[in-house]
């Protein structure tokens, strides 16, 4: 299976840190065009283009844009459109917050619905016509192993990605007709990572090293053996080689896929 993407053009939300960086570099060290969106400063998003060139994208591009905000997707999508057609769209953006359900504020549950939920609806009802029409296009979103098993405290986070992997398997099902194996067809699906070694971790871990007091390792140890059966984080640059397979030609057959990365956490 060729993951060479020469010739490609993707749009990664969220790309300025964590999961959603290490897929724009793996597209960049495969030669794809990268758009990468974010809300970093100017300084964050120039040292980012440049990364991405140094990987080897040399048209890589930095797109601002608050995703709570339906104009501002508007304007992301037209922007991005412009430069070039987009053959891969990677929803990665994401808020998390830990709380019980009577303590979530009204603007947490909207922050965090539009962000990893309906800025997801509006990007694929941009992307997804103008695919179909060139026969071929991919639609990885990044939900999570609770978009696919729920956990206490984090009522609006598992209501949106829940709901994302609901939205990607209806739009693989009207899609699932557009092209052929050749040209490599339409498809949407959801990787649904367990514990990643990343920044939205963070909190979580202080929390855990709070209530026991203990050392941050031990944290994420803590964290671990809760959930992950085989005890180890998987890192950003894991799922980004997952995304780049699914995006390849071949992979024309596989699509309303939630496919977890959890250790064995949907397992049990």
């Amino acid at each position: 299976m060729s993951l060479a993407f020469s010739g490609k053009s993707v749009l990664v939300t969220g790309a300025d840190r964590g999961i959603g960086k290490a897929i724009a570099i793996a597209f960049a060290q495969a030669g794809a065009s990268v758009a990468a969106h974010g809300l970093a400063d100017a300084a964050q998003s120039s040292q980012l283009i440049h990364d991405l060139q140094q990987s080897g994208s040399a048209d890589a591009r930095f797109f601002g844009g608050d995703l709570r905000n339906v104009d501002a997707i508007d304007t992301l999508m037209a922007q991005v459109w412009s430069w070039r057609h987009i053959d891969i769209l990677v929803n990665n953006a994401g808020l998390q917050h830990t709380a019980a359900i009577a303590e979530v504020s009204v603007a947490t549950w909207n922050d965090i619905l539009a962000v990893n939920l309906s800025a997801a609806f509006h990007t694929m009802r941009h992307a997804l016509p103008r695919m179909a029409q060139a026969k071929y296009g991919r639609v990885i979103n990044i939900a999570s192993v609770h978009g696919l098993v729920a956990s206490a405290s984090k009522a609006p986070y598992v209501a949106a990605k829940f709901g994302l992997v609901g939205l990607s398997k209806v739009a693989a099902l009207e899609y699932a007709e557009v092209g052929d194996a050749l040209s490599g067809g339409v498809t949407v699906n959801c990787i649904c990572p367990g514990w990643v070694d990343t920044a939205l971790l963070t909190p979580q871990i202080d929390e855990r090293k709070r209530q026991l007091g203990v050392s941050t390792e031990a944290a994420v140890d803590a964290l671990l053996a809760e959930k992950q059966p085989s005890r180890r984080l998987s890192s950003p640059q894991e799922i980004a080689r997952l995304t780049l397979w699914l995006c390849a030609p071949e992979a024309h057959n596989i699509t309303g896929s939630a496919i977890p990365v959890d250790g064995g956490w949907t397992a049990q």
